[in-house]
């Protein structure tokens, strides 16, 4: 990216002579000068607000900043190179800026013009990933954050960087853009800047769909679910726009929901919390009639979609063997699994797969394994007068919906193979029926008469439990 020497001028001739003459060469936080042990009065003016913080050592290392930033400028080929002090005095600023006094102190010395300057200018990746960082700390904060995201320049620059190369240049400009984005006074800022970047969707689905970095896909994943939390239409025009078209930039157009599918493919073993955020993803792409129609094509993502949510469900999440506590710490994904798995699950004849139940009988159990779980829970807390966890309800509701929605046509060779392989059990029978009342009847019955039909006996013990 270029930077005019004469820009970077600019940021030189703000800083004040007295600024400029602190000594480059100082590579720690500095003592006192002398006459200052001869009292407070100057240890507290040097200190940035009441932090311990000085603003001497500060104004030395933004500085040297400065004229890194000028002397690359008169060099095309330049780059800013680090020495191991420099780079650590940097690292310093950057945890130094998660203090409020510090962050306003560095408002106050222009620094965001000056990190701009060094970022537009930067072809080291570890400075530009520095200075990122030191703004993403800043805008923690509700008066920098706004400031920032008034600068028009860095506002645009940031979002460029997401074409960039570098994993922790990418993961310190997604939590940066992401911060801004979870304050409600700059958010609209920022999505209509998002709005006008036609290269953002491009760049974010390329990261997707093709990098392995853990946390970079979690981060770029937390920052599309809050864009599309915060704009549906924005997330309608990422769904329906079309592979092999090029964007105004000339960018070829990946497809939104294989992108999700890889990162979250990625993710599955390494990180539940990413893998939630990618699941709950493709769950809001159900919520509009776009992402319905995508899903419902046959020759589109959803049975792609389907079958990894259901391996992940079926094999990753609730076995046999597991401890309620470890169900109780994957009720989050629990529910987004089971609310994509439970919106795709009526596409499967568009698929050209009639039967989804009778092959996913794994699913079934799990879905009564959850069911079972739950109401040995509750039980327990209402021994302890505990009060309800809501996403525990969530997550009943969900489970309740999705059963009854297989059980509505479950058929009796589906039926006959839960009884026969012990998934479904007098214990957890009673508890799935339970389930279905008062609001599905419809599929309480229709299963009842397929159990009828394959078990008489257990079907006898539902009808005294329940007497419909």
């Amino acid at each position: 990216m270029d930077c005019s020497k004469e820009g970077t001028e600019d940021i030189a001739n703000e800083i004040s002579p007295q600024q400029r003459d602190l000594s480059p060469e100082l590579e720690r936080n500095p003592s006192p000068p002398p006459d200052a042990f001869n009292g407070d009065e100057v240890e507290d003016a040097d200190a940035i607000g009441d932090t311990v913080y000085s603003k001497h050592w500060l104004f030395t290392t933004l500085t040297r900043l400065i004229q890194m930033v000028t002397k690359t400028s008169g060099d095309s080929e330049g780059q800013m190179q680090l020495t191991d002090d420099e780079e650590d005095d940097l690292c310093r600023v950057w945890d130094m800026a998660m203090d409020k006094d510090v962050a306003g102190f560095l408002q106050e010395f222009k620094a965001p013009d000056i990190l701009l300057g060094v970022i537009a200018k930067s072809s080291n990746p570890r400075l530009t990933e520095i200075c990122v960082g030191i703004l993403g700390n800043m805008a923690c904060f509700p008066s920098t954050c706004l400031t920032l995201s008034q600068n028009e320049d860095l506002g645009a620059v940031l979002l460029v960087l997401f074409g960039d190369t570098d994993p922790p240049t990418l993961l310190e400009t997604s939590r940066l853009i992401l911060t801004c984005l979870s304050q409600s006074d700059v958010s609209s800022l920022w999505l209509e800047r998002i709005r006008h970047q036609t290269s953002l969707r491009s760049n974010l689905l390329f990261i997707m769909s093709s990098s392995t970095n853990t946390d970079l896909l979690e981060k770029v994943g937390e920052l599309i679910d809050k864009l599309f939390d915060l704009d549906e239409e924005l997330m309608k025009t990422w769904i329906t726009a079309r592979p092999n078209e090029e964007d105004n930039d000339g960018d070829s157009c990946l497809d939104l929901a294989p992108c999700l599918l890889e990162a979250a493919k990625q993710l599955r073993s390494d990180s539940p919390n990413g893998l939630e955020v990618y699941l709950h993803l493709m769950q809001l792409l159900t919520t509009v009639n776009e992402g319905i129609e995508m899903f419902a094509s046959k020759e589109g993502p959803g049975k792609d979609v389907w079958n990894f949510v259901n391996k992940v469900v079926s094999e990753d999440l609730c076995q046999p063997n597991d401890l309620e506590v470890i169900l109780q710490e994957q009720k989050g994904t629990l529910i987004q699994a089971f609310s994509v798995l439970k919106a795709l699950y009526g596409f499967r004849e568009q698929w050209g797969s009639k039967d989804v139940t009778s092959k996913c009988l794994s699913l079934v159990r799990t879905i009564l394994q959850v069911i079972q779980s739950q109401d040995e829970h509750r039980a327990e807390s209402s021994k302890k007068d505990d009060a309800q966890d809501e996403q525990l309800l969530t997550l009943s509701e969900v489970t309740s919906e999705f059963l009854s929605d297989i059980c509505c046509q479950i058929s009796k060779d589906a039926v006959a193979a839960l009884v026969k392989r012990g998934d479904l059990t007098e214990k957890n029978v009673l508890t799935a029926f339970g389930s279905l009342l008062p609001n599905y009847q419809t599929s309480f019955q229709h299963l009842l008469l397929t159990l009828s039909e394959t078990n008489p006996e257990l079907a006898d013990k539902v009808r005294k439990e329940f007497p419909v």
